[in-house]
């Protein structure tokens, strides 16, 4: 168990994403992704969806990210944040919010 505090320190956003390009240098399938987090500005990520999702069903599609993690790199790219999902069957489903939220807007 980790203590409540903890979990207060991560900081979970809502975000769209505005771009997603394929990302062949990593080890796995995966795509690049850049996510507009309104005030916060724009983060890159790294996600392991291209089995799940294509291209255009992620273009536009509101996400919700952990932003205060640091970032990592992956192949020659550097992820910012991280996307948060479940695994269902081999693949990963999107934590996304029920309605549309602003862009930046806090999970609390």
């Amino acid at each position: 168990m980790i203590d409540y505090a903890d979990f207060e320190e991560l900081d979970l956003r809502v975000g769209t994403v505005l771009t997603v390009n394929d990302f062949p240098q990593a080890l796995k399938p995966a795509y690049q992704l850049q996510i507009d987090f309104g005030p916060l500005g724009k983060f890159d990520t790294s996600a392991q969806l291209t089995q799940t999702y294509t291209k255009e069903e992620l273009e536009g599609r509101q996400v919700i990210a952990v932003l205060n993690l640091g970032s990592k790199k992956i192949a020659n790219f550097e992820s910012q944040c991280l996307v948060l999902g479940a695994e269902a069957n081999n693949e990963i489903i999107l934590l996304a919010p029920e309605s549309k939220l602003p862009n930046g807007q806090q999970i609390l």
